[in-house]
């Protein structure tokens, strides 16, 4: 259960406060940010957003989801430069302890683009980074005229996605689905981008070579963004197209229903997974969704079957972001203590073969990058990762304890443990 306003209200009930979940689609602010806002009962729902509202009284009850967060998020004073290069310093060395040679970074702006570039200059972060810009918008504008950069830094910066929110969240019952939720039938989420400035962006996309990434949790957000992406591919022929095979990718590819599933191989759509939240999740999507719906999620066995590529990645900061979790949860599909669930769908976990593609080979091939990484092989870059035990041999169990003891990127190692 999510705290009330009223419940923040007693540790603060002067000072303006916003507790954000972690995995960004929904907030909790205080009566005092309420009313710095102008937000009452009377405050209409911002398209992509809801301000929740007590049942009995019809006030707001302080949780903001989606694009209502902005409401009272506007008011914060911004971070500072110098907390935000920290900021990436810090993330940067716990990804390269954890393993990790390179980041997809789904989202953000020019702003974070400057800020890499000017710590890659400086020598402050090794780590790559394969950096995509909100759209619609003044970011995937400038990515658009602009054109993408690609292997800056001795391939350590490409920017050439554009990230689109489809919809929210599974766990704030902000993920768009085809059907209510089964523990709250009044609702089936919402969608969280119009038609009318999607479609121009991905047709703009496409002649100007720029991958488009989206966000889409629930069936309804799959169906959307699958039909939109087959809309703007029929509207741009090849030939028409600055890169012939987009990539284009949809993030999570949570929710499906099954009859979706092979479009994406159809389309030539990438379903970049994130195994964790099968873990994550496990504890109320069952109620959330019902056992029938569950047939379409987390479905990364049928994905592969289908004839798709699945690149996984962690999700963090919503998830922990370590690589041992995600590869346990792709072959185990159970939580870190064995556990898994009535019509969780044992058949969609996936090989261990098939689990250290989705971390190496098949993200490369999602940011273009087959060629250069993403496997052992002569001529490609020299990023490694040294384990402390051999996860295609040991007991499932045993995955969740091995350790990077060691961590090479460009023939370099910059992380070695002590």
């Amino acid at each position: 259960m999510f705290p009330t306003r009223w419940d923040l209200d007693k540790v603060s009930p002067n000072n303006p406060v916003i507790l954000g979940r972690a995995d960004g689609h929904g907030a909790v602010a205080n009566s005092a940010a309420f009313k710095l806002a102008g937000i009452d009962k009377n405050t209409p729902n911002p398209f992509g957003g809801e301000i929740s509202k007590d049942k009995q009284s019809g006030e707001p009850n302080g949780m903001l989801l989606d694009a209502a967060q902005g409401l009272v998020r506007r008011r914060v004073p911004p971070t500072s430069r110098a907390d935000e290069e920290r900021a990436v310093v810090l993330g940067s060395k716990r990804n390269v302890e954890l393993g990790w040679t390179q980041v997809q970074d789904a989202g953000g702006d020019y702003d974070d683009v400057e800020i890499f570039k000017k710590l890659y200059s400086s020598g402050d972060i090794k780590l790559r980074i394969y950096k995509a810009v909100y759209g619609p918008g003044v970011n995937a504008n400038r990515l658009i005229k602009d054109g993408p950069i690609i292997g800056e830094f001795q391939n350590r910066l490409t920017v050439r996605a554009i990230k689109v929110v489809s919809d929210g969240a599974l766990g704030s019952r902000g993920a768009a689905l085809l059907d209510p939720y089964s523990d709250a039938h009044d609702t089936s989420g919402f969608l969280t981008v119009k038609t009318e400035q999607l479609r121009p962006m991905l047709i703009d996309a496409l002649r100007r070579g720029i991958q488009v990434e989206t966000h889409a949790i629930g069936d309804k957000a799959n169906r959307y963004i699958l039909d939109e992406y087959a809309t703007a591919l029929r509207s741009v022929p090849r030939g028409s197209r600055k890169v012939a095979d987009p990539r284009w990718r949809v993030e999570h590819a949570q929710i499906v229903n099954p009859i979706d599933i092979p479009r994406f191989a159809k389309l030539g759509v990438i379903p970049s997974m994130q195994p964790s939240h099968a873990i994550g999740d496990l504890f109320f999507a069952p109620s959330r969704l019902g056992l029938e719906r569950l047939q379409g999620a987390y479905a990364w066995e049928s994905f592969i079957k289908s004839g798709v590529v699945v690149p996984g990645g962690s999700d963090a900061p919503v998830e922990r972001g370590e690589p041992m979790i995600e590869f346990y949860a792709a072959v185990a599909r159970k939580d870190p203590k064995g556990f898994s669930g009535p019509g969780w769908h044992s058949e969609e976990a996936v090989t261990r073969a098939q689990a250290l593609k989705m971390f190496t080979i098949w993200p490369a091939y999602a940011a273009f990058e087959e060629k250069l990484r993403g496997s052992v092989e002569p001529g490609k870059l020299a990023d490694l990762t040294i384990l402390s035990a051999d996860i295609m041999t040991i007991p499932e169990a045993e995955i969740l304890k091995t350790r990077c003891v060691m961590t090479v990127i460009n023939g370099e190692i910059v992380f070695e443990k002590s």
